[in-house]
């Protein structure tokens, strides 16, 4: 059995599978977009947004379809 030195680890069973840990530096212009726009606080902001505007959006065509149904001629 081999004696391991206090303090050294053994880090060859650790990359059994030869997994590249690599990160590509570059990124398209659309992911920067995305993660810009979809994560943090600025993702927040834009999903409570979306869903106001939505929701706006149903209640106009709501009334506006009510209003043309239920009108007396």
């Amino acid at each position: 059995m081999d004696s391991i030195k206090a303090g050294s680890v053994q880090y060859d069973r650790w990359n059994e599978d030869d997994i590249n840990m690599n990160v590509e530096t570059s990124q398209s212009a659309v992911m920067r977009l995305y993660v810009r726009i979809c994560a943090g606080s600025h993702g927040t902001a834009v999903k409570t947004a979306g869903s106001l505007a939505a929701l706006v959006s149903i209640y106009i065509i709501g009334y506006v379809t009510g209003y043309y149904i239920h009108r007396c001629s």
